[in-house]
């Protein structure tokens, strides 16, 4: 019902920025909360950003507070995530995922939709 397609990651050098992307399908887009969530190799798959139905509030990770924005433009069907300031331990794989909530769970298995993954790789 919902097709999540992220693009965005490379990579990139420590201190450098990258914007990732991830365009829903679906006019219900702006019903649903979405997250970005992040997966290391060997590390549990967490919860980075996340933002409301309507974009009106914002949430963060403590390690990415400051550095990490997450943003959606509805009339697009797309929510972005803004990333400076990058560091070698945020090297990971991203990756949106939808909840049909008004409001975002910082928890990834109360997602409904996930998007394919994008790779992030930052150099030291």
């Amino acid at each position: 019902q919902v097709r999540l397609v992220e693009s965005g990651g490379g990579l990139v050098q420590a201190g450098g920025s990258l914007r990732l992307s991830c365009i829903a399908s679906g006019r219900a887009f702006n019903t649903y909360a979405m997250g970005w969530f992040r997966q290391a190799p060997g590390k549990d798959r967490v919860i980075v950003a996340a933002i409301t139905q309507n974009g009106g509030t914002t949430y963060y990770t403590d390690s990415v507070k400051g550095r990490f924005t997450t943003s959606r433009d509805n009339a697009k069907n797309t929510v972005y995530l803004q990333m400076n300031s990058l560091k070698p331990e945020d090297t990971a794989v991203y990756y949106c995922a939808a909840d049909d909530q008004p409001l975002p769970s910082g928890w990834a298995d109360q997602y409904d939709y996930w998007g394919q993954g994008t790779q992030v790789t930052v150099s030291s």
